[in-house]
Parts: C-alpha cells; structure tokens; sequence
C-alpha cells in the first residue's frame, strides 16, 4: 500500500500558535526573586473574624498501608485534606506548605498509620506558623477473603479513612472510619414468604474516635471495624464463590436475617465493647432489591457521657 502523501502546506508551529492568538512576552516589571516578591498571604490587620479552617482538599497521592490482614503490605492511593485555623489578623495560609510537606514524607517512605500522622500534623502547624492542624486522609484497604468451603481467594475493598487533629493546647483528636459492604436477608420476607426470602447488599460506615490509650502496634483498627460490620451482617461478601460457597452463604444469610435497624444496633455493641473506643457513629444503608429506595438507619454514642 502506497503512502498518502501530504498537499497541504501548514505554516510553521510557531506561525500556527500566532493564528489561533499567541503573542510575544510583553516586558516584565516585577521581581522575579522570591525574596523580592509581594507575600500577600502573610501580611497583617484586622481582617474582620477568625476562620476555623483553611486549607487543601482531594489531594490524590500514592501511599503505604500496613495491615494484620492479607497482603500485610500494600501500596493505594490516598485523598488528603490539609487545613489549619488562622487569626483574625492573618491574611491566609500558605497552601503550597501542606503538598510541600506531604512530598517529603513520600520521599521518606511515607506509610500511612495513627503515629506518623500525629508526626505530620504536629510538625505542620510547625511549618505554617500556626496553632493547630488537621490532617484527613480516606483510601481504599483491600484485604484476601477466602472462599468458605473451597478455599479459594480473592480481594475484597473497604473504604478507609484517619482523621488526625493538632492543638498546640490541647494535644490530638484522632478519628478513624470505615465504610465495609454487606449481605443482609429481609427478615419480614422470610416471615411472610413460602419460599424464599430477598436480600440485599448494604454499607456500613463506622466513625470512631480513639482513646488516649490506643496502642496501634496490638491491634489493627480496621480489622476490628471490618469485623464488627461483617460478623454481624447476614452473610459477608465474597469475591470468589464457588457452588458450595454460594451454598452456605445463602444459607448463612437465610439463618441470619437482620434488618437495618438490627444491623447498626448490633454493630454499636461491637464498638461499645471495644475499651478503645470512646465515641462513635454507625450507619447502615441497604440498596433495597425489591424497592427502588434505600433503607437506612444510624446510631451515635458517646461513652464519656457515661461518667
């Protein structure tokens, strides 16, 4: 097959960019030192109120993750948000400090855990001249899930997230969560039905906030929150099911029908149970298959209003 050759004669790129409106640099008057150049972000007055926080969001990063669960080690993919409270008499902050930081900590095999989160928070507020700063970051945790009775293994998901809050005053605030999936069998069709019984996939998010005393090394949060959600589900979810694994799964899920409101009040005696747990919220949300609505149902507890 012969080449098509080219008839039209295009002017050069330069030529081209011209057409479609490029212009030459015009001259250039300001400093182009940064020690030279207008700081307007730290200039000083009465700038009306205080504002709680400023700051970056959905800042997409690669991180390391470890886990008591198979693979222990695993590299995914974080959404940061970076924030700090600035005074009254501050302009704003300085938002290439926070991507500036989160590069060093990469460069320095960053890997995503509860220490050195409050690590990078606390040197933040460092770094930005401030009194606090919050550090969120959610990712996706994956984790092997075996097959019931064949054995078999693949990878299921559940979204993970570590907020991490610094005060100069009053010391951190760490808040965990985790949103796992979920079988659960309607038990008022079971009651109802000759047959069978419908079912459907749920979500459960779990928002914890962590005592002092929580020692990351023993126990691995999202473990203990996966296993809150699933052992008190109908049935868990699988990514490989042979014939004899659907077989006891469905069966599993007909022995244990749980509505949504069983479901979050089963789930919060999990949590209550956990010493290191001081507060938490459940939310469940079942994708409805003989509805086209959701059913959902939350509960929020404070174990400190006990004492």
């Amino acid at each position: 097959m012969n080449a098509h050759k080219s008839t039209k004669q295009l002017p050069s790129k330069v030529e081209r960019h011209k057409i479609f409106g490029s212009v030459e640099p015009g001259p250039k008057t300001k400093p182009s030192e940064k020690e030279q150049m207008a700081d307007l972000q730290n200039s000083k007055q009465d700038f009306l109120f205080e504002i709680d926080a400023v700051g970056i969001a959905n800042v997409k990063h690669p991180i390391k993750v470890q886990s008591q669960l198979l693979p222990t080690s695993q590299t995914t993919i974080g959404t940061f948000t970076f924030t700090s409270s600035i005074s009254e008499d501050s302009k704003g902050t300085n938002m290439s400090r926070f991507t500036e930081q989160l590069n060093e900590y990469h460069a320095n095999d960053f890997i995503i855990n509860i220490a050195t989160l409050k690590q990078f928070t606390k040197e933040l507020t460092g770094r930005l001249k401030q009194n606090d700063a919050t550090v969120e970051v959610s990712f996706p945790w994956f984790f092997e899930r075996r097959g019931p009775s064949s054995d078999l293994a693949g990878m299921n998901h559940a979204n993970a997230r570590i907020k991490v809050m610094y005060d100069q005053d009053n010391g951190y605030d760490i808040e965990v969560s985790l949103s796992g999936t979920i079988t659960t069998l309607c038990p008022c069709s079971k009651e109802i039905s000759e047959y069978s019984a419908h079912n459907q996939r749920g979500q459960v998010e779990m928002k914890v906030t962590l005592t002092d005393a929580f020692d990351e090394q023993k126990v691995d949060w999202k473990q203990s929150l996966l296993e809150a959600a699933e052992s008190n589900a109908s049935a868990r979810i699988h990514p490989v099911l042979k014939r004899p694994d659907e077989k006891m799964v469905t069966e599993q899920a007909y022995e244990n029908p749980r509505f949504v409101e069983d479901i979050v009040r089963l789930v919060a005696a999990d949590l209550y149970e956990l010493a290191y747990v001081e507060k938490f919220q459940v939310f469940c949300k079942n994708e409805e298959s003989i509805h086209l609505h959701d059913a959902i149902a939350s509960i929020s507890y404070d174990k400190r209003t006990e004492v």
